[in-house]
C-alpha cells in the first residue's frame, strides 16, 4: 500500500517534475494552506519544476490571480495548466452556437473564441463550467434542463470534471457532477481535464519548456481527488502522492486522526495505488 511520508522533502530527490493539484491541496477555496505552497517553493529551490494542474474551468491567467489572492505563493510554481485551457480547444472545434451553463465568473472560458451563447433550442452544443449558483443549487435542480439537452442529442463539453470541491468546510458540486447526470440521461460528454490525457500532455509539455528533457519516471503527481487526480495520473503512468485530508477524508478520518486501516481499505475499494500519502502537503 501507499507509504506515509512526513514531508515532501523526504522524496523530492526522486523527482524532477511535480504536477500538483490546486483546489484541495494548495487551498480550500477560502484560504491557502501555507505549508503546501512553502513545500513546493522549497522543491523549486532544490531544482524541481512545478506545474499546477487544475480542473478549474477558468483559463490559467484568472487562476493565477485567484490563488495569489488566497495566499498561494508565486514562488510555489513555474506554470499553471487548467481544464479551461485544454477545454477551449474542444469548444473551438465545435459548433459556433453554444448553450452555456455556468456562473458569470466562468465566462472567460469563452473569451476570444468565435462562439455565440444562445438558448437551449438554438444551440448546437452545450458547454458547462459549473452550477450557476453552486452554494444554493443542487445537481438535481438541473435534471429537467439536462434532459431537454439530452433529448436533442447535443454534445456536452464539461470544462471542470471535478464532482465536488472543498470550500472552507463544505463540499460544493462542480460541473463534473452535471456531466455525470447528463451521461445517466443518455447524453454524450466531452472532457479534456483530469483524469483525461489532454491536460497531462499539456502539463508535461509546459514542464519540458521550463527544464528541457526529463524521464516520465521522475514525474510525480500530487492530488486529493480519487476520480480525477489519482486515476488520471495513474492512467498516465505517473507516481502519485495522495493528499488524504482532502475531499475523501470522511472515509477514514475521525476527530482529526487518520485510521490507516480504513485508508488502506478505501484505496483498495477504489483500486488506487498511490506510491505515497500524507494528510496535507508540507
Amino acid at each position: 500500500m501507499a507509504q506515509r511520508i512526513q514531508s515532501f522533502g523526504d522524496i523530492a530527490s526522486l523527482y524532477d517534475v511535480v504536477l500538483c493539484d490546486v483546489w484541495g491541496v494548495l487551498h480550500n477555496g477560502v484560504e491557502a494552506f501555507s505549508q503546501a505552497s512553502e513545500a513546493l517553493a522549497a522543491a523549486r529551490a532544490a531544482g524541481l519544476t512545478v506545474v499546477l494542474i487544475t480542473n478549474s474551468p477558468r483559463p490559467h491567467p484568472g487562476v493565477k490571480v485567484q490563488i495569489r489572492g488566497l495566499g498561494v505563493l508565486d514562488e510555489a510554481y513555474d506554470r499553471i495548466v487548467t481544464s479551461g485551457d485544454v477545454t477551449r480547444a474542444l469548444i473551438a472545434e465545435g459548433p459556433r452556437e453554444i448553450y452555456f451553463i455556468g456562473a458569470e465568473k466562468d465566462l472567460p472560458l469563452l473569451g476570444g473564441l468565435d462562439v455565440e451563447p444562445v438558448g437551449l433550442d438554438e444551440a448546437g452544443i452545450a458547454v458547462c463550467a459549473g452550477l450557476r449558483e453552486d452554494e444554493a443549487e443542487t445537481v438535481e435542480d438541473y435534471r429537467g434542463e439536462l434532459a431537454r439537452l439530452a433529448a436533442r442529442k447535443l454534445p456536452f463539453i464539461c470544462a471542470n470534471p471535478d464532482l465536488v470541491v472543498e470550500r472552507g468546510h463544505r463540499l460544493i458540486p462542480c460541473a463534473g457532477a452535471l456531466a455525470a447526470l447528463y451521461g445517466e440521461l443518455g447524453g454524450t460528454t466531452q472532457i479534456a481535464g483530469k483524469p483525461n490525457r489532454p491536460i497531462y500532455e499539456r502539463s508535461l509539455a509546459e514542464a519540458h519548456e521550463v527544464r528541457g528533457a526529463f524521464d516520465l519516471s521522475r514525474v510525480i503527481a500530487i492530488g486529493d481527488g480519487m476520480p480525477t487526480d489519482v486515476r488520471g495520473a495513474e492512467a498516465f503512468g505517473l507516481d502519485v502522492l495522495y493528499i488524504s485530508g482532502g475531499i475523501h477524508a470522511k472515509e477514514y478520518v475521525d476527530a482529526g486522526r487518520t485510521d490507516e486501516a480504513r485508508l488502506d481499505a478505501f484505496l483498495a475499494r477504489e483500486d488506487a495505488r498511490p506510491k505515497w500519502w500524507m494528510p496535507r502537503l508540507q
